[in-house]
């Protein structure tokens, strides 16, 4: 078997959540430890890790990314190397993007480029968010770089396809819980309350017509209602009722401009059922937008590798904090295909471990002519 498909298996056994990454970042800490360290250097920070390679004649430094968090999902596909971690699951291939990362990590501690390279494991990319205030801790502040990429599973691509494009790849992303409190009581005395599952349900309605009559037919937006809680039996009016879910926009404008109404339908809940209501916008991540010259660049190289199929994509309703290192340092992120039935956040993903070896070509033989000096002539 492969090494980096073992890592990936180990790596799947031991899905954690955001900031309570500690066996991960063990196991990454130790197959690190064990390379050559004479041009290696180690930071960590929380429980992510930052990773210089140090190259020959440095004039800039380039970082590739990987996201090392798990998500409260309950595995269902059945593998010998399933998550033997309760209602956790690698169920966004996060443990493939680790499995990346030390291989392209290992190349190049083996095969010495001119500039320095930083490789970033960055925990909590499903929530509550490590990409930000990773960039803003002192540790990667020190080792900055100049350029930075990284990439994310495909389910829906085969293996050998990778998909990007200039400009805006992924949205501008928000939590959205809406809390609902009434005044409870016997259902046979509905006149004597403030029922909050009318209200729920109400609301839930209502914000769907945010995006049908608020947000520009031109420009797009989501939002998903995707749990709603309230009651305790059948035969007791609800007290409180508790609203989950997304937003998700392709420009920050209507981001700003949805929860503005989003406020004002809350308001008008709370006066019409006369309850009080409050909002929690949870975790919100800024869009991925590719650096246009860079992925340009990144599009021409591997269209000359015959292996490699490269597909210009649209943009994605998906969200990934991977913006906020893209909103201050050049780069780009990909899609890999990996050719899985089943997608991202799924309980039966299972993704084509024959990707792994792709990726870590095309990305070492993209690194390596990045941070190469050629001459002019």
């Amino acid at each position: 078997m492969d090494s980096f498909i073992k890592i990936r298996r180990d790596l799947h056994q031991i899905p954690e959540l955001g900031f309570q990454e500690y066996k991960t970042q063990a196991y990454l800490m130790e197959y690190i430890q064990s390379l050559p360290q004479e041009r290696l250097a180690i930071k960590t920070w929380k429980t992510g890790l930052l990773v210089k390679v140090h190259g020959q004649n440095p004039q800039k430094t380039i970082g590739y990314r990987t996201d090392i968090d798990g998500l409260p999902i309950e595995e269902e596909t059945g593998l010998p190397f399933a998550s033997t971690h309760e209602a956790r699951m690698h169920a966004c291939g996060h443990d493939i993007h680790m499995s990346i990362a030390l291989g392209v990590l290992t190349h190049f501690v083996q095969n010495r480029i001119d500039d320095d390279l930083l490789f970033v494991f960055q925990p909590a990319e499903e929530g509550p968010g490590g990409a930000e205030p990773m960039m803003n801790s002192t540790e990667f502040k020190e080792w900055k770089p100049d350029l930075i990429f990284a990439l994310h599973i495909a389910p829906e691509y085969p293996v050998g396809t990778i998909a990007t494009k200039p400009g805006l790849l992924f949205a501008n992303t928000s939590e959205l819980y809406i809390d609902l409190k009434g005044k409870g009581g016997h259902a046979a005395y509905p006149h004597q309350t403030n029922d909050m599952v009318i209200a729920a349900c109400t609301l839930v309605s209502q914000l769907q017509t945010i995006i049908s009559r608020n947000v520009n037919p031109l420009d797009s937006a989501v939002i998903t209602i995707g749990k709603i809680s309230g009651g305790t039996v059948q035969n007791i009016i609800a007290e409180k009722a508790r609203l989950e879910g997304t937003i998700r926009t392709l420009s920050p404008h209507s981001m700003q401009k949805v929860k503005q109404r989003i406020e004002s339908l809350v308001k008008g809940v709370e006066a019409g059922f006369e309850c009080e209501a409050s909002i929690d916008y949870g975790s919100m991540y800024h869009q991925v937008y590719n650096d246009e010259e860079v992925a340009k660049e990144f599009i021409e190289f591997n269209n000359q590798e015959p292996e490699i199929k490269v597909v210009e994509c649209t943009e994605a309703m998906t969200g990934e904090d991977f913006g906020y290192m893209l909103r201050d340092i050049p780069g780009l992120m990909f899609w890999l295909g990996v050719d899985s039935p089943f997608g991202l956040h799924h309980a039966k993903l299972d993704p084509n471990e024959a990707a792994i070896d792709v990726a870590i070509r095309v990305m070492t033989s993209y690194l390596s002519y990045k941070g190469t000096r050629r001459d002019p002539g």
